[in-house]
This record gives C-alpha cells, structure tokens and sequence, in this order.
C-alpha cells in the first residue's frame, strides 16, 4: 500500500467535497486546488462584486513525506465553520498524522 498515494486521494477528495455546495450569503465561488506531486491542497475563495473583489485561502494542508514511511499532513490554514480535519480521519487519514502549522512552530521552539 502506497500511503502518500492514499493519503493525496483522501486530501484530494476531502477538499472537493468542501467545495462543492457550500451556502453562502455572497456570491463566493470556492475552488479546489490539489497537487499531489508537491503536497499541496488548498480551497481557494474568490468573489467579484462592482465594488470588489475577494480572494482568500481558506484551506490549506501539506502533505509531508519522509524516507517513503513517515507522513504527515501538515494544516497550515482551516478557515472552514466546522474545519476539515475530522473530515480528513473520517475518511481514513490517521489522526497522529495530523498536524496544524501552529502545533509544529509550539515543537520547534522547545
């Protein structure tokens, strides 16, 4: 079993999903964004109005290997209500494998 293949399908599938029918009181469009060959998935958020325009990040997770068995996935941005992170081990990523950006900056500095 290749899990960084496995790993990159679920985040892949997981930030579609959080595209797709998303309410909303404006008129954002969401947008996935997924490439597995550098780790990186996001959801991307724009919005035109004749006023304005809005473009955010409101999803990002890295997926980090090392030496093919050690992984992690990486969440650098979560702005969704609920977060995508218990979507992402409902869909079967490890849950020790799981780890926001402000968890590794705490880690770094001790």
């Amino acid at each position: 079993m290749n899990d960084r293949l496995d790993y990159a399908k679920i985040l892949k599938k997981v930030v579609k999903d959080a595209t797709i029918n998303q309410p909303s009181l404006q008129p954002i469009k969401l947008y996935p964004v997924c490439d597995p060959e550098s780790g990186h998935f996001l959801v991307l958020a724009t919005s035109r109005t004749t006023e304005s325009w809005f473009d955010s990040i409101l999803f990002h997770a890295r997926l980090i290997t090392e030496d093919n068995s050690d992984r992690q996935v990486i969440i650098e941005e979560d702005n969704f209500e609920e977060g995508l992170v218990n979507a992402l081990i409902e869909a079967g990523i490890k849950k020790e494998d799981i780890v926001t950006s402000w968890q590794q900056a705490i880690a770094a500095n001790k």
